[in-house]
């Protein structure tokens, strides 16, 4: 095999599907970036066996062939490499030789009939979305996922589609975040729980235009992504989501609307006072056209009075901090609205239309004074 390729693109294929490359396994070649010129293109391909990823990248074939190298070597070379045009050349053996200018690395390769390539998908149903709205609801809600493998369905987000609506969901037990989506077209209706690092991965990788669009395809077990020259197919997670319908109550006591800005800013001062890993909670106190924010903790105390519209009952109420910035951080309005109905109920941050909800358990503040 013998290719060159200008070092920009070649080093852009080999940072996507790098996202894809086994870094804990027992299969060397998992460790690989698989080059493939056997077809008339250059396509690079990263595969885990639950995340598989495959780019294609612009330059010259000038012998066909195709050739596994280790992911970290290979992605190192390239990334030190001059701004030129990279040549990369192997023999029977699988050596590889690869020249920038007058820079020459040999290093060895792996023959590519090991390698597992993308799964051929029979993709059943599929929907097209901007890559920035994609980018935008993953960003604000794969916070709320679980880091925890004990319960796998929390480690995923819920994709639900009902006509021409896209539903996202997240949770970890604590909380729960809710994005909703309206699509160009009607879509039949689908339920498929997507796994976060996907997800996590997915986005980094989108350019993000506004005027992009990305085809998510669905089968019974994996998820397609395609977009510009790439295509990540991921395994799905299995499993019934949970019900959260009925975690969703529209009864409230007590609503306030707040300049997000200000809240947000409020409680991240608060968190000065609090060490990482230490669960103090902030205290909230309703009261009239007032809103007292108070934490106490063992390096100190803060208190700040926010001014609220309010409605309803006066309240007071304990949450966890990092979890109240983490839901306001991805709020793009200027005011956000909180209802609520008492101490050991859930707070809920949404708008009108409801095309963002977040659920807050509070947390138990009687030993705080």
């Amino acid at each position: 095999m013998k290719l060159v390729c200008p070092k920009s693109s070649l080093l852009s294929g080999v940072q996507i599907v790098s996202k894809a490359v086994s870094s804990k396994t027992t299969m060397s070649i998992l460790e690989c970036i698989m080059i493939d010129a056997t077809k008339g293109i250059i396509t690079l391909t990263g595969n885990d066996m639950d995340l598989g990823i495959e780019t294609i990248v612009e330059g010259d074939i000038v012998e066909k062939g195709a050739i596994a190298l280790d992911a970290k070597i290979f992605s190192d070379i390239v990334r030190k490499l001059p701004d030129s045009d990279v040549i990369i050349e192997t023999d029977s053996t699988c050596m590889t030789t690869i020249k920038c200018e007058k820079a020459k690395f040999n290093i060895v390769g792996k023959s590519g009939e090991d390698f597992s390539y993308l799964p051929q998908v029979e993709k059943e149903d599929s929907i097209v979305i901007s890559q920035f709205t994609l980018k935008e609801v993953v960003r604000q809600t794969i916070f709320s996922i679980s880091d925890n493998d004990t319960n796998k369905l929390m480690t995923g987000e819920l994709f639900e589609i009902n006509g021409d609506q896209l539903k996202v969901v997240s949770l970890d037990g604590h909380r729960i975040s809710i994005r909703k989506i309206e699509l160009k077209d009607s879509y039949a209706p689908k339920k498929v729980v997507v796994p976060g690092k996907t997800l996590n991965e997915v986005s980094k990788i989108l350019p993000g235009g506004a005027d992009n669009y990305v085809t998510i395809s669905f089968t019974s077990k994996h998820i397609v992504f395609e977009f510009d020259q790439t295509t990540v197919v991921s395994r799905l997670i299995e499993g019934e989501y949970f019900r959260i319908d009925q975690m969703l109550s529209s009864d409230y006591e007590t609503k306030i609307k707040i300049n997000k800005k200000d809240l947000l800013s409020c409680i991240d001062r608060a968190t000065l006072l609090v060490k990482e890993g230490d669960k103090k909670p902030i205290i909230i106190n309703i009261r009239d056209d007032k809103m007292e924010l108070k934490i106490n903790s063992v390096i100190g105390s803060m208190n700040e009075d926010l001014d609220i519209e309010k409605q309803g009952k006066d309240l007071m109420i304990g949450f966890n901090p990092k979890f109240m910035i983490d839901a306001l951080r991805v709020i793009d309005d200027e005011e956000v609205e909180l209802f609520m109905v008492n101490p050991k109920a859930p707070c809920f941050i949404k708008n009108a239309e409801e095309s963002y909800i977040y659920l807050i358990l509070p947390v138990n503040f009687t030993t705080v004074s």
